[in-house]
């Protein structure tokens, strides 16, 4: 084997390392958002304080080891792609990335503290903790709304040419013109929500899935047409 074959190799062992964690991550991602909550919003309290205490916290442990290998994979693809990189992977990797330090500095620390009341409640009440769940969620379903346009340059990178702006980035310079920074802007603008801001449309499991086509399709054109 020559170094061009084991290059090669390397390559496509990140690429299915990205694969794996990341359907560990999105997975987990949309069972939190999809069918958990609805379960938690029915449930008694005795199953809140059982099911937040116990099953959660694994849950939780994988979800953030899944984001953490999907994103150093993602990394170490954009090291191999080096000037093979287009507008719309750079698009899908800043939403990736956003959506990683949403975890990790967001998501996990204030569902933790949710996860210590519920442990530490025994027989009692537990604590107040509806600020830090708040922020989790809200950060749970900009994640959400993030990952359908991510997936979409992800795929459409190698699968859907022009759709995905396919125009390769060799420098500052060919970043796609205003459609690429009014992609950017929008991507920011939504991060910003979810750091300060509020849940609004994003409350109810139809509003994040309209919400994350919609983004889609307004991400995907303004990189591919403007």
């Amino acid at each position: 084997m020559d170094f061009a074959e084991l290059a090669g190799l390397v390559h496509f062992m990140f690429r299915w390392g990205h694969v794996v964690a990341g359907i560990l991550w999105i997975g987990l991602l949309y069972y939190f958002n999809f069918v958990q909550g609805g379960y938690l919003a029915a449930a008694t309290n005795e199953a809140k304080v059982e099911f937040v205490g116990k099953l959660l916290p694994n849950a939780l442990l994988w979800f953030q080891w899944g984001a953490l290998g999907t994103f150093l994979t993602g990394i170490a693809l954009l090291m191999f792609l080096k000037a093979n990189v287009s507008v719309g992977i750079l698009a899908g990797a800043l939403m990736g990335t956003l959506m990683f330090i949403n975890v990790w500095t967001i998501i996990a620390p204030n569902q933790q503290a949710v996860i210590g009341a519920h442990q530490g409640a025994g027989d009692g009440a537990v604590a107040d903790v509806s600020e830090q769940a708040a922020k989790a969620l809200l950060a749970s379903r900009t994640n959400t709304l993030f990952s359908l346009p991510m997936l979409y340059f992800m795929v459409a990178h190698m699968h859907g040419a022009g759709a995905a702006g396919a125009v390769y980035v060799n420098g500052w310079s060919d970043l796609g013109g205003a459609g690429m920074w009014t992609a950017l802007l929008i991507i920011m603008a939504i991060e910003i929500n979810a750091l300060c801001g509020k849940v609004g449309p994003l409350a109810t499991v139809k509003g994040v899935i309209a919400g994350g086509i919609l983004l889609t399709l307004v991400l995907g054109g303004l990189v591919a047409l403007l």
